[in-house]
């Protein structure tokens, strides 16, 4: 599903061009075969016959590391899909990989490159809402039986909405707060009964001092998720006046993607028995995915660093990792400094 994204985007570059496809699946090829490039059923297939410029890893999560060092040890570029792999220890050996082969990776938290989370996080950095004391976030959905069924991996460990999906979360929750100390959490699959989790809920300890809530499900029958509110993919239903993210200071707080601020206009003045200033901000929407695809251009071409790391990427593992312990020994987790 997201390499088909990846497709899309390439065939609108102005700037990038789709070489080739590889899939084993050839049901899958020939959904592809009209954008007219040569296809291939492996990767060592591709690389020993025509190598690219760069490749976009949009493979099963358990395949990540492997695609990766097969990618680095031919010396090329990689867009590779979140998570960077199932496990720390595995993102981990590809990060020191990376290092030694001085590795050019971008890793696919696409919502880094929406004008969306930019302008969130400059309203945060300018200081309008003060020091930040708290965030509040959901991402609840309803995936429908064929998402697990057209891929039963995402049933499996490896798969589940913590690795699929709160990964991402993780990763706009760090742009926007900074880095997360501790997490502890509550996890249930009451609803589905597979081997990972359907629904979580999440308490977060971030590095400057403030503190956050996400609750996260799959199952369930609500639009409050970044799909569903940022207007930003017309594949699925918006709704305008929702918010997934809340963030709060001392003097203010922002509703994300609705761009709401609340601020007090006398910072020597403040108190829930004031008024503040409300102001709803101008925002401008565009594909987060193409936006992508065009940083990865600039990467492979060696314009500018990747603006999303494989450090990040295992950053944000490891907070993933840190909930899904925190969820099956219901203690406090630290994750790694």
């Amino acid at each position: 599903m997201i390499g088909r994204a990846h497709i899309g985007a390439l065939l609108n570059s102005p700037t990038a061009t789709l070489a080739a496809v590889v899939d084993p699946a050839n049901a899958r090829m020939e959904a592809v075969s009209k954008a007219g490039v040569p296809t291939y059923p492996s990767l060592e297939a591709l690389i020993g016959t025509d190598p690219p410029d760069g490749v976009v890893l949009a493979t099963p999560n358990t395949l990540h590391l492997e695609h990766a060092l097969l990618c680095m040890a031919a010396g090329l570029p990689i867009l590779l899909e979140k998570p960077i792999a199932v496990t720390v220890a595995e993102a981990a050996a590809l990060v020191r990989a990376a290092d030694a082969a001085k590795s050019r990776i971008l890793i696919g938290h696409h919502r880094a490159h929406s004008p969306l989370m930019a302008q969130a996080k400059a309203v945060i950095d300018s200081g309008r809402l003060g020091s930040l004391v708290a965030v509040t976030g959901s991402a609840t959905f309803l995936k429908p039986d064929s998402y697990f069924a057209e891929a039963p991996w995402r049933s499996l460990p490896g798969g589940g909405p913590i690795l699929i999906n709160m990964i991402h979360e993780v990763h706009n929750l760090r742009m926007l707060c900074g880095d997360i100390v501790a997490v502890q959490a509550f996890s249930s699959s009451a609803v589905r009964g597979s081997a990972v989790e359907d629904t979580v809920a999440i308490n977060l300890r971030f590095a400057g001092g403030a503190l956050g809530t996400f609750i996260l499900s799959d199952t369930a029958a609500c639009p409050r998720s970044w799909e569903q509110t940022s207007q930003e993919n017309p594949a699925y239903a918006t709704y305008r006046d929702e918010d997934c993210y809340v963030v709060a200071g001392t003097n203010g707080c922002l509703s994300i993607p609705t761009m709401r601020l609340k601020t007090y206009p006398r910072p020597d003045d403040r108190s829930w028995l004031k008024p503040f200033d409300v102001e709803e901000l101008t925002v401008v929407r565009a594909d987060p995915i193409e936006r992508q695809m065009e940083h990865f251009g600039a990467v492979i071409r060696g314009e500018v660093p990747p603006l999303v790391t494989a450090r990040d990427g295992l950053k944000n593992l490891e907070v993933t990792e840190a909930i899904v312990e925190a969820a099956r020994t219901g203690r406090t987790v630290e994750v790694p400094g």
